[in-house]
């Protein structure tokens, strides 16, 4: 059974063509992989600063930081 046509892979595979989609777009690809990767820490790193700014904001008393050790 023959998903592509091929009946044997004893063949040279430079007379075949194509054996996979999107062949010759690797390199766009990993750009892309890269671009997004880089691109999501950016976006979380700002995300975490914001959260991290947000709850020194909010103690900044340090009420809550004593009451929590005191409980404990």
């Amino acid at each position: 059974m023959s998903t592509n046509g091929m009946e044997s892979w004893a063949v040279d595979l430079k007379d075949i063509g194509a054996i996979y989609p999107f062949q010759g777009s690797e390199v766009v690809m990993v750009i892309v992989g890269l671009v997004f990767w880089i691109g999501w820490h950016v976006l979380q790193t700002r995300h975490e600063n914001a959260e991290i700014e947000a709850d020194m904001a909010a103690d900044r008393s340090g009420e809550e930081t004593r009451t929590a050790i005191d409980r404990h």
